[in-house]
């Protein structure tokens, strides 16, 4: 910085200083010039707090809001053009229904249900993305636009303005230690900066119906989507109903209790079964490099020496 500048620089932080301890006051500008002023700042404001609001409105949950963000970040470092989409919470309870109702199977009222309601909240959250799309590129993206540059340079010329009336104050107290010719120079300056600062704050605020036009798109959208969930979840309505009118209608089954003493019963009645087969059995027995085989023939037989007495013995 030069010697002239650092020179202001001093200047400024004088006047400020001034000002703030012992109450000197400045410069006053005319009042229309302050509305505007005051105008300005509320809407830079109301900018920063619309952009937070309506993405929180869109993605209410700040841990998915926080993970999605770095998701995204980390697939823009990484040159990936596909960003990863917000978790609905209608097609994250959608994608729980139709787990159990697909588990339940088609034989229940309740399981097939569950399907048709999570379908439904899947095409609700597909029409939740739409909204998000829609509500980005038609209300945040040109506020930020807004804020990113209007603003921006509007902030801007204020910014100067005030540095430039500062300065011109400095001088104008210190009037016959300073030559005239910076005097007037200060003055020059600071009309400029006025005249920059205070046209294009009336421009903006002129054309505030482009806002209005903004805010409209937001509603449209939200009431699209509102729309659109309306219908689905009417037909969802329908479909139930005629599901218990359905199941209503249907004849009951008789329940039928099975005892365990049958159920035992049957079994043992089973293994005699196999016990009474098993008596016509080949047995095979290998004696002194012979090979012999019994035949049973009769279920009930008692042994007597090395072979049962009821068997016939054909040796091979």
């Amino acid at each position: 910085m030069s010697v002239a500048g650092l020179k202001k620089q001093f200047h400024k932080a004088s006047q400020l200083l001034s000002e703030k301890i012992s109450g000197a006051e400045g410069t006053k500008l005319d009042e229309d010039f302050m509305e505007m002023e005051r105008k300005i700042e509320v809407t830079n404001k109301s900018m920063f707090d619309l952009l937070s609001k309506t993405t929180e409105y869109l993605q209410p949950n700040p841990a998915s809001r926080a993970k999605l963000n770095m998701l995204n970040t980390v697939s823009k470092i990484r040159g990936q053009v596909k960003t990863t989409g917000y978790p609905q919470s209608e097609g994250l309870l959608g994608d729980c229904m139709l787990r159990y109702g697909n588990e339940l199977g088609d034989e229940s009222v309740f399981g097939c249900a569950l399907v048709d309601i999570g379908e439904a909240m899947r095409q609700m959250a597909d029409v939740k993305d739409s909204l998000d799309i829609n509500v980005k590129q038609n209300f945040i993206d040109p506020l930020q636009n807004l804020q990113d540059k209007d603003l921006k340079e509007i902030t801007h010329h204020l910014k100067k303005l005030e540095g430039r009336r500062l300065d011109f104050d400095y001088k104008k107290k210190r009037q016959g230690k300073i030559p005239d010719e910076e005097i007037r120079q200060a003055v020059e300056k600071f009309e400029e900066s006025k005249d920059l600062a205070e046209r294009s704050m009336f421009n903006f605020l002129e054309n505030d119906v482009e806002q209005v036009s903004q805010l409209s798109a937001l509603i449209k959208a939200a009431l699209e989507y509102h729309q659109l969930s309306c219908e689905i979840l009417e037909e969802l309505s329908g479909t139930l109903q005629n599901r218990i009118s359905s199941a209503s209608s249907r004849p009951r089954r008789e329940f039928k209790p099975k005892s365990i003493r049958s159920s035992v019963e049957t079994l043992d009645q089973q293994h005699n079964g196999l016990s009474l087969r098993s008596t016509d059995t080949q047995i095979h027995h290998t004696l002194n490099g012979k090979k012999e085989v019994f035949f049973n023939a009769k279920p009930s037989c008692h042994r007597s020496g090395p072979y049962p007495s009821c068997s016939s013995v054909v040796v091979i």
